[in-house]
C-alpha cells in the first residue's frame, strides 16, 4: 500500500471510530433520584408482603417485564413532585392498598430525554399485581398532549438498554395488565383491587414494538 493509500485508511478509520462514538453518545440517562428512605423501604417491604405475598429483606425486584406508562400530568416538574413524596395523598381507591406512594424507575420528557428516578431494580408501585416483578417507564404526557416520535425513539432505546442488562420477557403497555390475571406472574392478593387504565394507548405501543420487533417481547402470557 502506497502512502496515499495508507492515509485514507487511517483516516477512514478514524472517521468510523468517531461515528460510533457519536451513536453510543445518543443514548443518555440523567439522575433524578426520588425519595427512597428507611420509611419507603418499609412501606414497599410491606407491600411485597400483604400485596404480593412476597417477602424480602430489602425492597429489590427481579425484572422480567418493563410496563410502558403516560403520566397524564404535563410537566417534567409537576410529574417528579407526584413522586418524589413517600406518602401517597388524595387518591382513596390506591391508599385503601398501601399510603405508599406510586412512581416508577424512569421518567421520559417530550423531547425523549430520559430521567431515573429509582435503580433498576429497587421497588417501585406503579402496576398492581406486577410491581415485585416489573419495571416502570412513565412518559410525560396523555389524552391532552399524545407522546411524541422522541418518547417512542427513546423508550425503545432504553428498553434495549434495560433488556441487555436482564433479558426481559415482556414489554406491555399500562393498559394491557389486566391479561395477567389468573397467571401465575399475577400476584396481587385482593381479586377486586383493580384501575382502568388507558396509557399509553394501542398507538403508542405499536410504534414502540415496530422499533423492538428483533427482540421477540411477549405483549401478554
Amino acid at each position: 500500500m502506497n502512502r496515499k493509500g495508507l492515509v485514507v485508511s487511517i483516516l477512514l478509520i478514524f472517521l468510523s471510530t468517531l461515528l460510533a462514538e457519536v451513536k453510543a453518545q445518543t443514548f443518555r440517562i440523567f439522575e433524578k433520584p426520588i425519595i427512597f428512605d428507611e420509611e419507603r423501604e418499609r412501606l414497599s417491604l410491606e407491600y411485597l408482603k400483604n400485596r404480593h405475598g412476597i417477602e424480602k429483606e430489602t425492597a429489590t425486584i427481579l425484572p422480567t417485564m418493563v410496563v410502558v406508562h403516560w403520566t397524564a400530568v404535563y410537566s417534567l416538574e409537576s410529574t417528579f413532585d407526584v413522586f418524589n413524596p413517600v406518602h401517597l395523598g388524595g387518591r382513596p381507591e390506591l391508599t385503601s392498598a398501601s399510603n405508599l406512594n406510586v412512581s416508577a424507575h424512569f421518567l421520559v420528557d417530550r423531547d425523549g430525554t430520559i430521567f431515573r428516578l429509582l435503580p433498576d431494580t429497587t421497588f417501585a408501585r406503579h402496576t398492581i399485581g406486577l410491581n415485585y416483578t416489573a419495571i416502570g417507564i412513565e412518559n410525560i404526557g396523555g389524552p391532552e398532549a399524545p407522546l411524541t416520535k422522541a418518547q417512542v425513539k427513546a423508550n425503545a432505546d432504553l428498553i434495549r438498554y434495560l433488556n441487555k442488562k436482564y433479558k426481559l420477557t415482556y414489554v406491555i403497555g399500562h393498559h394491557e395488565y389486566y391479561a395477567f390475571q389468573g397467571t401465575p406472574l399475577w400476584k396481587e392478593s385482593d381479586p377486586n383491587y383493580l384501575t382502568q387504565k388507558q396509557d399509553p394507548g394501542p398507538k403508542f405501543m405499536k410504534k414502540l414494538r415496530k422499533k423492538l420487533a428483533d427482540l421477540n417481547f411477549k405483549s401478554n402470557p
